[in-house]
């Protein structure tokens, strides 16, 4: 299966080429359905706009995980309208499941599509007859590949929005997700990233039969037998499926990433609780020291929200007590953000906005000091980088990334795109490896 190009316009008899844009905002997933979006458009007969504005046709997968979500998706909406006010402007993702009043209220020609009907957009755009796809072969200016394997979240966190806008968790049948990485693998892609919003519950709604059943570590199995697939990601996992069976999949994996993302949110047992995350500030811990005891060069990043309904100082503390003690190599800080229809929505107790800002440059501090002690481990080592892409301001660099997520830079005359290449960690500067390429 030849990978498609974006810039091919194919025309049916009769038919006029109309040029697409496509903005996407918020996680993998949804950087995942854009892609699938895209080579349904470009198999029916749409060409990407790659030009000056405007663009017949405009795609907006939106995001409202926070309140800044929310209007950078308005944002795009509106810009989309003064690029073209003539333009079809097609707005889907999850601030499309329940705001449909505020899209509407927009200026434009805007149609809604719910996260269900995403597939359908080039069939609603082209008519009758078309078939959607509903997987990917390629990932547009993408070295990695996201593969989504699992949709929605059972966990209902007080203050998360996502399983009111993705509904329960499902999982994607097992074939399907392999003959999709096969067509990547084929079409030169080297690493896949398994995604979903709730990964590691996949599996957990699909039948079991006899034997052993589907689960994350079995998708995994099934994925390291494609010759061609040299790297396997995980993206973001919760800690509570963070099972002893991956833990010892991973330390024997030729092909897995040693990386984990593993929110944390908070590390106060309060406030985790109120949270309604499942876990304790010692049950994360003990996770972590788990982990690395028996994968040693394993890297951790994780999610921190800062300012959650009663937070205060002695909470904020022991959130910054337990990122000291995992030494992850990053970390992603949130400020909490009020949403509508979750169950913290009401909670009284709000931070003030000077101390919320207070305790987010403390935590980044933090996070940059255990980010710096964890890359000096690696200095002088030997280790396999994915080189991603030319450095666009610094003229003859590379960068990519190793297996467990440390960022590399290279400096190589040739094009190494899309190479996996052996390196020398020898110096950190400004958040890279300054590596050589060994002969």
């Amino acid at each position: 299966m030849k990978r498609p190009n974006p810039s091919t316009v194919l025309r049916g008899k009769g038919e006029r080429s109309r040029n697409f844009k496509l903005i996407t905002l918020g996680c993998k997933v949804n950087q995942y359905e854009t892609q699938v979006i895209r080579e349904n458009l470009i198999k029916a007969g749409f060409r990407e706009f790659k030009d000056k504005p405007p663009a017949d046709i405009y795609v907006i997968n939106t995001c409202t995980v926070t309140h800044k979500a929310d209007k950078e998706s308005l944002y795009y909406i509106n810009r989309s309208y003064r690029e073209n006010p003539k333009a079809k402007i097609i707005v889907t993702g999850c601030l499309a499941e329940l705001d449909k009043k505020v899209i509407s209220g927009l200026k434009g020609n805007s149609q809604i599509v719910k996260n269900k009907d995403k597939y359908r957009i080039a069939g609603l755009l082209k008519g009758k007859g078309f078939n959607n796809e509903s997987g990917i072969t390629g990932f547009y200016k993408h070295t990695r590949a996201f593969l989504k394997i699992q949709d929605g979240c059972d966990n209902f966190c007080s203050y998360c929005k996502v399983p009111l806008v993705r509904g329960p968790s499902r999982s994607r049948p097992l074939n399907e997700i392999v003959n999709e990485a096969k067509a990547l693998a084929k079409n030169g892609f080297k690493e896949i990233v398994l995604t979903g919003i709730c990964l590691g519950s996949y599996g957990k709604d699909l039948s079991m039969g006899k034997g052993r059943g589907i689960d994350l570590v079995r998708v995994i199995e099934e994925l390291e037998k494609i010759r061609r697939l040299m790297r396997i990601r995980l993206s973001s996992i919760e800690a509570g499926d963070v099972t002893d069976e991956l833990i010892a999949g991973m330390a024997k994996s030729k092909k897995l990433c040693r990386h984990l993302h593993i929110p944390i949110q908070s590390g106060d047992d309060n406030i985790l609780k109120a949270m309604n995350r499942k876990y304790s500030h010692q049950d994360y811990l003990g996770l972590i020291r788990k982990i690395k005891k028996t994968i040693p060069d394993i890297a951790v990043t994780t999610d921190c929200l800062v300012g959650f309904p009663g937070e205060k100082e002695d909470n904020f503390r022991n959130t910054a007590d337990l990122v000291r003690k995992i030494m992850p190599l990053k970390v992603h800080i949130f400020p909490y953000s009020e949403r509508k229809g979750t169950l913290a929505y009401d909670f009284k107790d709000k931070t003030p906005s000077a101390a919320l800002r207070d305790r987010m440059i403390y935590l980044e501090t933090i996070a940059n000091k255990c980010a710096l002690e964890f890359q000096r481990k690696f200095i002088n080592k030997k280790m396999d980088v994915l080189i991603e892409g030319i450095i666009k301001d610094n003229p003859g660099f590379w960068q990519g990334y190793t297996g467990n997520y440390l960022k590399v830079m290279v400096k190589s005359p040739k094009d190494i795109k899309n190479r996996v290449l052996s390196v020398r960690l020898k110096e950190i500067s400004r958040g890279y490896f300054v590596a050589k390429i060994m002969d």
